[in-house]
């Protein structure tokens, strides 16, 4: 160690000491490295599980459709079909008018689908954004009726579609959509509270009333929560089973759901053609989740941030 020293007469200056810097202490770089590739490959073998577990129904369904009528009846069962019998999804699909089945489903899901956005978004708005003393009670309220199981309401709202003579027609079905569901107006009603009031205020300066706001600001800001909502809706009714059963008693009007249900004969069960069937009915949903992905997922998280 050297010190530097002043002349005499000079302004004292402070020692210069000439070690180097004592090194701070570093937390090894392939250590961390090495953490998170295993954490990333743990990730990524516990997704593949999960998806091996999702996709497995969906192949075993596949290769039903593909089987012959000896080899449903074998026991055990093949996992793979010897030969693949393609024209089942063909003998399946023209044993019965499921054309005609399909045609009835689009319309009844694309009729409700319409009616939960609409009967929906405009609570979800008024539970958000206006002021009102029992807007919290009121909320309250509407959150408790999904606690109703859907079986109890079953027999009055029979009652209620026959006495007034729509039994046999798609109004039972499709009609309840336009009168609001709690748990989606509970979704948009929380995406929509994490839209800064800036906005809000900002347009109300402007001139705009409630209406101008809710459809020129908050549903092209809650698109994601939106198409969260018209993909669970579409889901629900495009699988419902029970709706049709009880309304429906033409067989034009039969739904894809109510339709697969001649499938079960009293001795014997075409599960190769029901199969095939089904393959070819869940196609519709598979495509609107492809394409709806990424704002259902952003839409359900979204709804879940909000809270005020």
């Amino acid at each position: 160690m050297t010190l530097s020293t002043a002349p005499i007469g000079a302004t004292p200056t402070v020692p210069v000491v000439d070690e180097p810097l004592a090194r701070l202490p570093r937390h090894p770089a392939g250590k961390n490295a090495r953490i998170l590739r295993s954490q990333r490959i743990f990730a990524y073998v516990l997704l593949l599980a999960g998806a091996a577990v999702f996709i497995l129904p969906f192949l075993w369904m596949l290769s039903t459709a593909l089987k012959s009528n000896l080899e449903m009846t074998t026991y055990p069962s093949p996992l793979v079909p010897a030969v693949p019998m393609w024209d089942n999804f063909v003998k399946g699909w023209t044993i019965l008018p499921f054309t005609r089945f399909l045609l009835n489903s689009i319309l009844v899901t694309g009729l409700s689908v319409i009616g939960n956005l609409i009967s929906c978004i405009l609570p979800a708005y008024a539970f958000a954004r206006l002021k009102a003393r029992s807007r919290g009670a009121l909320f309250a309220m509407m959150v408790a009726t999904m606690a109703i199981p859907a079986e109890v309401t079953i027999v009055p709202t029979f009652i209620l579609f026959s006495k007034v003579g729509l039994v046999n027609t798609y109004w039972p079905l499709f009609l309840p959509a336009w009168f609001g569901y709690a748990y989606f107006i509970f979704l948009i009603r929380q995406f929509f509270i994490t839209i800064p009031d800036e906005l809000v205020d900002a347009a109300k300066l402007d001139g705009a009333g409630h209406m101008r706001i809710l459809f020129s600001i908050f549903v092209p800001l809650s698109r994601p929560v939106i198409a969260a909502v018209a993909v669970f809706s579409f889901v629900g009714n495009w699988n419902n089973f029970i709706g049709p059963l009880i309304y429906l008693r033409s067989q034009e009007l039969f739904t894809v759901a109510l339709g697969m249900n001649f499938f079960n004969g009293q001795y014997f069960t075409q599960y190769n053609q029901m199969m095939a069937v089904g393959v070819v009915t869940i196609l519709p949903v598979l495509i609107v989740f492809f394409f709806a992905q990424r704002a259902f997922v952003e839409g359900a998280k979204g709804a879940g941030l909000g809270g005020r």
